[in-house]
C-alpha cells in the first residue's frame, strides 16, 4: 500500500451534523452514506474532511462561523465549505436532484434543464476549489468524491496544476444516448478529466464514461487510460465495499439483542423479509411492491406466516416526484394490508423514519429474506450490510441485476427489478431455500466481503492514484522543457552536419477528418524552406503521404521527401525511388475486404496509394471504428498469413503494404549517409517509433502528444513543434 502523505476528502457534505438551537451548537457524528463508509479510512490517517457543515453560511454570525471552523479542525479533522440556502436550494436540490440524479439513474423523464442552477452549480464547484486550495499542501492527495462535485477536479487542475487528484463516482454513469441529453455535456467531461483517477463502482459504468468520453471529446483509450491534450487519465472500477467487521460485530451488541428480542416478541414465529430504503423512485419500492400483492395471492399458504418489514428512509419530502411515490407507497400499503390482513397479522410493517444503527442491525439479523430491487443503482451498501449481520449463514438476498452490487454477489437470487412475477416468484423461492442452500451462499458471499472491505476499497484507490503520480513523473521527465530546448538551440548553433527528420499529420500540422484539408500554411512553407536553405542542415519530412501530395506541397523545396511510411523516397532535388522493387498485384484480393468495411462502417473510406492501401476511419462512429479495425486487422492476418504484406496501424487508420517497408528503414539510409553532429527527429504515433529506433544515441528525438514512446521527449502539440522549429530556422 502506498504511504500517504496527507489525504484530503472532498464530499458535498461533512461527517459531521452539526445544528444551532438556542444559541447552541451541537455536533454529531453522521450516520449513513459516505461517512459511515470512508469513517474509519479517513480516521486511520492524516487526513482532512472537506465539504458543507449544513449550516446556512448566511445565518451564521463571523464569530460562530470562527469557532465551528476551530471546533471542526480540532475535534473531528474537518474543514468546512460556505454555502448558503441560495447555493443549497439552487444547487444541491436544484441540478443535483433535478438534472444529474434522475438522468445518471436513467430516469430522464424528471430531468431539469436550466441555466440558472448550471450556473449555481458552477459557482458552488468553484467555491470548493477555493477552499481546497486555501489548505491544500504540495503533497497533499486530493480524493474528491460524487455527482455534486464532477466539475472540482479541472477548477482544482488549473489552481494546483501538479496535485494528486482522485475522483470517484457513487451513483451509475449512464451510456452515450442518454449523457448525451445533458446540454453541458463537454463541461462535466472536462471537469471529471482534472483528475488523475476516476473510479466507478462497476466495469460497465467505467466502460460507459470510456465510450463517451472518446465519443463527445475524441480521447482515444487504451487499457482504460485515456491521453488528453498533455496528460494521462487513468479509468478504473472499485466496487466500494462496507466496514465488514462493524457489521458483523455488532451483532453481539446488547442493544442489537434487546432490539432483536423487542422484534421477534412482536413477530413470533414468522418468516421475516426485510427492505431497507431511501424513499426514491430509483429503489423500485413501487414494483416490489406490487410483486409482494402479486406473491400473497398466487401463494396463500404463506398468508399470515410472513411479515415483511419495509423501512423507507424521508427522502427529498418537498420535490412533487417524491411526493407523488410516498403518496402512492402509501396507498399500496393500505392496500395489501387492508386485502390480506388477519387477526393478530398484517403482511407489511410500513416504518417511514430513519432508525438507529443497532434498530437496523436487528432487523437484518431476523430477516430470513432481504429485499433489495433498485430499478438502477450505483452500488447498494444495503445488500452488503445484510450479509455481514448473517454471523450463522443463514438468510437469502434477492437482488436486482441493476444494482451494482449484483456484479460481485452473483450468488444472491438475481431478479430484473421491473418483472414483478419474477420478483414474486424470488421471494417464494427465498423463503423455501434450505438451509444448507443459504449457508453454502452466503459463506461464499460473505467471505468475498470480508476481503474486500471497505479499507481495501480505499486502500486499492490510493494505490492506482501513487501508481497514476508516478507515471505522471516519468512523462514528466520526458517533456520538452524551456531548458531542453535551450541545450538543443545551442547544439544546433555549433553543429555543421544537421539533420533533421519530420513526420508530417499530426507533427506539422494537425489531424484533419479531411486529409486533403490538412495542408501547409504560408508560415510553415516558410519554416521549412529556411532551415532547407541553411548548407549546414538536411531536412527530410517523412510521411504515410503519396508521393503526388508531398511533391505538389514540398517539390519545390530543397529536401528529402518520404511518402507512404518508407516505400517513396526521394533525396533533395533527385527522383522518386522506392526503396527495394515491390508490386501492387496483391491489392485486387485487398481492396473488396476494405470496401466491404467500408460499407459497414459509415464514414470511413479508402486510400489507394501507389504500393499500399489505407483505411481511414477518422470520422466513423469511435466505438463501431474500434470494433471494425480490430475485425478488419484479423482479416488481412488470415489472409496474409503466408505472404509478405502485412497491415500496419496509424492515427486511426490502417494501412496495408509489404511487410519490412517503414519509417524506420528508409530513415536510416540518411542517418547513415555521413557523420551527423546533430539529429532531431519529431513524430507523433507509433510508426515514427520506427525511426526513433534507428537513431544514435545523440540524437534527438521528440513525440508530439502524451503515451508510451522510446522518444527521449514528449513535446505538447503541433505548434509547439514549428514554434521550436521556428527558432531553430531563425538561429
Amino acid at each position: 500500500m502506498v504511504k500517504i502523505q496527507r489525504l484530503l476528502i472532498v464530499s458535498n457534505r461533512l461527517p459531521v451534523t452539526i445544528a444551532k438551537r438556542d444559541h447552541k451548537i451541537s455536533y454529531k457524528k453522521s450516520v449513513g452514506g459516505l461517512a459511515t463508509g470512508l469513517g474509519s479510512f479517513y480516521e486511520s490517517y492524516d487526513s482532512v474532511w472537506i465539504g458543507w457543515c449544513g449550516l446556512d453560511a448566511d445565518r451564521i454570525s463571523g464569530t460562530d462561523k470562527e469557532k465551528i471552523k476551530r471546533r471542526l479542525i480540532s475535534d473531528y479533522k474537518c474543514y468546512p465549505v460556505s454555502l448558503n440556502r441560495t447555493d443549497i436550494d439552487k444547487y444541491y436540490r436544484g441540478f443535483c436532484n433535478k438534472t444529474v440524479w434522475p438522468l445518471f439513474h436513467c430516469f430522464t423523464q424528471y430531468a431539469v434543464w436550466d441555466d440558472r442552477l448550471w450556473e449555481h452549480y458552477k459557482r458552488v464547484n468553484r467555491k470548493f476549489a477555493e477552499t481546497v486550495a486555501e489548505i491544500a499542501k504540495p503533497d497533499d492527495i486530493i480524493w474528491v468524491h460524487d455527482y455534486q462535485l464532477m466539475l472540482l477536479p479541472k477548477f482544482l487542475r488549473e489552481k494546483l496544476p501538479d496535485a494528486q487528484i482522485g475522483f470517484f463516482l457513487h451513483i451509475p454513469f449512464p451510456p452515450l444516448e442518454v449523457f448525451n441529453l445533458l446540454p453541458w455535456r463537454d463541461e462535466v467531461l472536462e471537469g471529471l478529466l482534472g483528475a488523475d483517477l476516476v473510479g466507478f463502482h462497476t466495469y460497465h459504468y467505467a466502460r460507459n464514461f470510456l465510450e463517451i468520453t472518446r465519443h463527445i471529446k475524441g480521447y482515444e483509450h487504451k487499457f482504460g487510460d485515456i491521453a488528453t491534450d498533455g496528460r494521462t487519465v487513468r479509468v478504473d472500477c472499485f466496487p466500494m465495499g462496507i466496514d465488514f467487521e462493524r457489521f458483523e460485530k455488532a451483532v453481539e451488541n446488547k442493544k442489537t439483542k434487546r432490539n432483536v428480542t423487542k422484534f421477534r416478541k412482536e413477530l413470533g414465529d414468522r418468516k421475516i423479509i426485510v427492505s431497507v430504503d431511501r424513499l426514491d423512485y430509483t429503489k423500485g419500492i413501487v414494483n416490489r411492491l406490487k410483486a409482494f400483492g402479486l406473491f400473497l395471492a398466487r401463494n396463500p399458504e404463506f398468508r399470515g406466516k410472513v411479515t415483511w418489514i419495509m423501512l423507507a428512509v424521508p427522502s427529498r419530502t418537498k420535490v412533487e416526484h417524491y411526493k407523488q411515490l410516498k403518496s402512492k407507497i402509501d396507498e399500496l400499503v393500505g392496500k395489501i394490508n387492508g386485502k390480506y390482513s388477519g387477526l393478530g397479522w398484517i403482511p407489511i410493517w410500513y416504518l417511514y423514519r430513519s432508525v438507529q444503527f443497532e434498530e437496523l442491525i436487528a432487523m437484518y439479523n431476523i430477516a430470513d429474506v432481504c429485499l433489495v430491487t433498485p430499478i438502477k443503482d450505483g452500488m447498494n451498501l444495503v445488500a452488503k450490510e445484510f450479509l455481514a449481520t448473517k454471523t450463522d449463514g443463514k438468510g437469502v438476498l434477492i437482488l436486482s441485476e441493476n444494482a451494482g452490487a449484483a456484479c460481485e454477489l452473483g450468488e444472491a437470487i438475481i431478479i430484473n427489478p421491473n418483472n414483478k412475477v419474477e420478483i414474486a416468484n424470488a421471494i417464494k423461492k427465498a423463503l423455501s431455500m434450505p438451509v444448507e442452500e443459504q449457508i453454502k451462499r452466503n459463506e461464499v458471499m460473505r467471505e468475498r466481503l470480508k476481503r474486500y472491505n471497505v479499507t481495501r476499497w480505499a486502500i486499492d484507490f490510493m494505490d492506482i492514484l501513487d501508481e497514476m503520480d508516478k507515471l505522471r513523473d516519468k512523462f514528466r521527465k520526458k517533456i520538452f522543457t524551456k531548458k531542453n530546448k535551450k541545450k538543443l538551440v545551442e547544439r544546433y548553433r555549433k553543429a555543421k552536419n544537421r539533420l533533421l527528420l519530420l513526420d508530417y499529420d499530426g507533427t506539422l500540422v494537425a489531424f484533419d477528418n479531411k486529409p486533403l484539408n490538412a495542408m501547409p500554411e504560408g508560415g510553415l512553407i516558410e519554416t521549412i524552406k529556411t532551415l532547407a536553405n541553411d548548407p549546414k542542415n538536411e531536412v527530410v519530412i517523412i510521411s504515410g503521404r503519396d508521393k503526388s501530395t508531398l511533391e505538389k506541397w514540398f517539390g519545390e523545396l530543397n529536401i528529402g521527401l518520404v511518402a507512404e511510411h518508407g516505400v517513396w523516397l526521394r533525396e533533395p532535388s533527385g527522383n522518386w525511388e522506392t526503396i527495394e522493387h515491390l508490386d501492387d498485384d496483391w491489392k485486387k484480393n485487398i481492396r473488396p475486404i476494405l470496401e466491404q468495411f467500408v460499407d459497414r462502417t459509415p464514414k470511413s473510406f479508402i486510400e489507394e496509394k501507389e504500393f499500399s492501401l489505407v483505411w481511414h476511419y477518422r470520422k466513423a462512429d469511435p466505438n463501431l471504428a474500434e470494433i471494425r479495425a480490430s475485425d478488419l486487422n484479423d482479416a488481412i492476418m488470415h489472409l496474409t498469413a503466408h505472404t509478405d504484406i502485412s497491415a500496419m496501424e496509424g492515427n486511426k487508420v490502417i494501412e496495408i503494404k509489404k511487410t519490412g517497408i517503414n519509417k524506420g528503414r528508409t530513415a536510416s539510409r540518411w542517418v547513415s549517409k555521413r557523420d551527423w553532429d546533430f539529429i532531431v527527429s519529431i513524430g507523433d504515433d507509433r510508426t515514427d517509433e520506427d525511426v526513433f529506433a534507428i537513431l544514435p544515441d545523440y540524437a534527438y528525438s521528440i513525440k508530439v502528444g502524451q503515451g508510451t514512446t522510446g522518444a527521449k521527449f514528449t513535446i505538447e502539440n503541433e505548434k509547439e513543434v514549428r514554434k521550436l522549429l521556428k527558432e531553430l530556422g531563425e538561429s
